[in-house]
């Protein structure tokens, strides 16, 4: 005879949203950096791109101190966190010392790092593709390693780093329109 285990009935967990201003703040302001980057004057897209530098480098500073913080609370994955947290620190305080070179060098690093991604991404899915992820995970690999390697190619190329800050401009522009939609949707709800 087996018996029956009876699970007692848990309460639903409550899955915490972010209010719906949150998200309409989040839209506007990625509509405004969005269309000054792409519709503003050359001196405003300038100063813009320096500010948003600046911003990088504290926000990647003060993540590195409280990653070091963290690995001292959780003591889980603390190698991990001591590396990540100096790694910021390290990259944040070299933004906030140098932000024109900076903000040079920047568009150039962040086509480096998108193709190393892009290129270990698309092996990951080929590997997966070959153990049974299907077609779709081989042919997104394929593209992956083909995107990754030309932008590895080019990446000390300064027009790519400069189509890569014009798309990330078109994306925060028309993304921010999708936001303060999402969060009229949100009150709605």
């Amino acid at each position: 005879m087996s018996a029956a285990v009876s699970v007692p009935n848990e309460a639903p967990l409550a899955i915490s949203h972010r209010p719906w201003w949150m998200t309409l703040i989040r839209g506007i302001l990625a509509v405004v950096v969005g269309g000054v980057l792409l519709f503003g004057s050359f001196v405003t897209r300038v100063q813009l791109f320096q500010l948003l530098v600046v911003l990088l480098g504290l926000y990647w500073l003060i993540d590195g101190i409280l990653d070091l913080v963290h690995m001292f609370t959780d003591h889980r994955g603390w190698g991990w966190k001591l590396f990540m947290g100096i790694i910021s620190i390290i990259a944040g305080s070299l933004i906030l010392i140098y932000p024109t070179a900076a903000a040079m060098a920047l568009p150039s690093i962040f086509v480096f790092v998108l193709g190393f991604w892009g290129l270990v991404n698309g092996i990951i899915l080929l590997i997966m593709a070959f153990r049974g992820g299907g077609w779709g995970a081989g042919i997104m690999g394929v593209l992956g390693i083909i995107l990754g390697g030309i932008l590895l190619a080019n990446w000390s190329n300064p027009g790519w780093g400069l189509s890569l800050i014009w798309v990330g401009a078109l994306f925060a522009f028309f993304g921010g329109f999708v936001g303060i939609w999402r969060a009229f949707q949100e009150r709605k709800a």
